[in-house]
């Protein structure tokens, strides 16, 4: 078993990054990180991943201003999974406007879910799409 020096991007292309608030411990989002994404955010400070939808870096914060200033990362294990400690500027990470994008709790007798917490901020006002 070879001894990891840090992510390894060579199994897989692109990597979860699970970000998490540095003070609060709160987990904000999930995203995606390939190597060129992991190295801007090592070389900025500014947490940057890859948008498989657009196909292209996403620097967090380009469109809305909510950036995350990276505090601390950290790689699993099998260095497949990274966890990225932020300062969140702007107070929300979702583009829907909530501080978490984990904003829906499912009742598991029910099944239903409730939205927990309120809207930092309109996304159509902000992205106007």
């Amino acid at each position: 078993m070879a001894e990891l020096t840090g992510p390894d991007f060579s199994k897989n292309e692109l990597i979860p990054a699970i970000a998490q608030d540095s003070a609060t411990g709160d987990v904000l989002m999930m995203a995606w990180m390939n190597k060129e994404s992991y190295e801007e955010t090592l070389r900025t400070g500014r947490v940057c991943y890859y948008s498989r939808s657009r196909k292209k870096l996403w620097r967090k914060g380009e469109e809305s201003g909510n950036v995350q200033e990276l505090h601390a990362i950290y790689f699993d294990c099998d260095g497949d999974t990274l966890l990225v400690k932020v300062n969140q500027i702007g107070g929300a990470a979702c583009h829907e406007g909530f501080r978490s994008c984990f904003f829906r709790k499912i009742d598991p007798a029910t099944q239903h879910f409730a939205v927990e917490g309120d809207r930092v901020f309109d996304p159509h006002a902000v992205y106007k799409k």
